[in-house]
């Protein structure tokens, strides 16, 4: 599942009267692995400034910080719920300075003006050949309203249709990461091949309503099944040949959809996980551990801990562990004083995170009874080096359980992304120009146009 360094924060700033506006769009690139443009919007209200941040390669846009201050050309911008912040001097023009999380420093240079947009050479342009239409579909079960873009060939009708659902973290219609929008360009190759594609923002995400803080797994499931209801309202569409699509989270809830509604017409897993959340996780950790260059008494080390923390989560209530977490993990910290707090911050970052809803539903779920009742033709596809989904073992297991139509296939030197890569690390991700494989784009057309000929 895919996790990336996400800035997701909210509520108001403060500051003084000073004599230097620094009023106005600031923008800068932040190195942490992976490169990440972010853009601080300030503005300066009777006396007080208020800061709204953007990371445009994630598509998250308006996030408002926690208070900025600016006094002696330095300026503030903090940002409490991540434990981050930005400090930096104003001089020529620009804002050389630190952005920190969790212990953790970066340096940032900001630059005043907007950031442009950048495109990716597979991003489709307009006009485009076929119908595009946003829409909203209401989903009952949640009582939330959804919003999203469906696509269509221009001429005719009865049209074969996917629903495209995103993989883990809050993400929108076109299920952007690091300035690329595979959502985008997968359906844009499908609709030039006469096959329909609704994509939608996550629920709490862009132009959806609902949170996607206290959501499931299995929530955003009927997310996916009220997409699917929307479309048999459509005339457009041949409502026997829906199916789903699925990347990551995406795929398994592909799975969980198929193993309940019989009605579905097939679905296609990209690197959607066929194996147990827990063990999942686990195999995730020893990939990008060795991936990274860490021996395997270090990555044993980095386990035994992250079975302690979740534990801790698996022990206590939720509101034990909010209000007692200092002394929950005080015996696992070091003796170093500055260490201390860096590993205070990080162990108390992955409790929370072991607390999400969504976390907690992936590493509990067992996808074998989804698939063993899969009655519905599956085409499920991994890259050879994907760090987050191991194929040999993922695909194994689709081919051993699900009982219908099966067919698989591993692709050499693609990562997680179905991106042509070195390592497979998130760290390649943004440096790499291609945003989905050609080759797996084809396969995933061709085949869908075969299983509802």
């Amino acid at each position: 599942m895919k996790k990336i360094f996400f800035i997701v924060v909210a509520i108001i700033a403060t500051s003084n009267v000073f004599a230097q506006d620094i009023s106005g769009s600031w923008n800068g690139t932040l190195n942490v692995g992976v490169k990440l443009r972010l853009v601080f919007t300030i503005e300066l209200n009777n006396g007080i400034y208020t800061t709204t941040m953007d990371s445009p390669d994630q598509g998250v846009k308006g996030i408002p910080t926690s208070a900025t201050s600016f006094e002696n050309q330095e300026i503030t911008i903090s940002i409490q719920a991540l434990n981050a912040s930005y400090k930096g001097k104003f001089e020529n023009d620009s804002i050389k300075g630190i952005f920190t999380q969790s212990g953790a420093s970066f340096p940032l240079l900001l630059t005043k003006g907007e950031v442009a947009e950048i495109r990716r050479s597979q991003d489709p342009q307009p006009p485009y050949p076929y119908q595009s239409e946003d829409i909203r579909f209401e989903n009952h079960k949640a009582n939330i309203r959804l919003a999203g873009t469906l696509t269509y060939p221009k001429s005719g009708n009865n049209f074969p249709a996917v629903i495209l659902v995103s993989g883990s973290s809050p993400q929108n219609r076109n299920s952007e990461i690091l300035n690329h929008r595979p959502f985008l360009v997968l359906s844009d190759y499908l609709t030039r091949n006469g096959i329909a594609v609704l994509r939608y923002d996550d629920r709490g995400t862009a132009e959806s309503g609902g949170t996607y803080a206290t959501a499931s797994m299995q929530d955003f499931a009927t997310d996916a099944e009220a997409a699917i209801e929307y479309l048999k309202t459509r005339n457009e569409i041949n409502s026997a040949k829906i199916g789903v699509i699925g990347h990551s989270e995406g795929g398994t809830i592909a799975f969980i959809l198929a193993g309940e509604n019989n009605d579905i017409a097939f679905i296609v897993s990209m690197a959607g996980a066929a194996i147990k959340g827990d063990n999942l996780m686990k195999e995730q950790r020893y990939m990008i551990g060795k991936a990274s260059g860490l021996s395997d008494e270090e990555i044993a080390a980095n386990e035994e801990l992250v079975a302690t923390l979740y534990n801790i989560v698996e022990t206590h209530s939720a509101e034990f562990i909010l209000a007692h977490i200092n002394e929950l993990i005080e015996e696992l910290l070091p003796e170093d004083e500055q260490l201390k707090e860096i590993a205070r911050k990080m162990y108390q970052q992955e409790i929370s995170r072991f607390l999400s809803p969504e976390i907690l539903s992936i590493i509990k779920f067992d996808p074998t009874n989804s698939l063993q009742n899969i009655t519905c033709p599956v085409l499920a596809l991994n890259g050879d080096k994907d760090l987050q989904v191991a194929a040999d073992a993922n695909l194994e297991q689709v081919e051993k359980l699900v009982k219908s139509s099966v067919t698989t296939k591993k692709y050499v030197n693609l990562n997680h992304l179905f991106q042509p890569c070195e390592t497979g690390l998130v760290n390649e991700y943004s440096t790499i120009e291609t945003t989905i494989s050609p080759e797996v784009l084809k396969d995933i057309s061709d085949w869908i146009l075969n299983v509802t000929k």
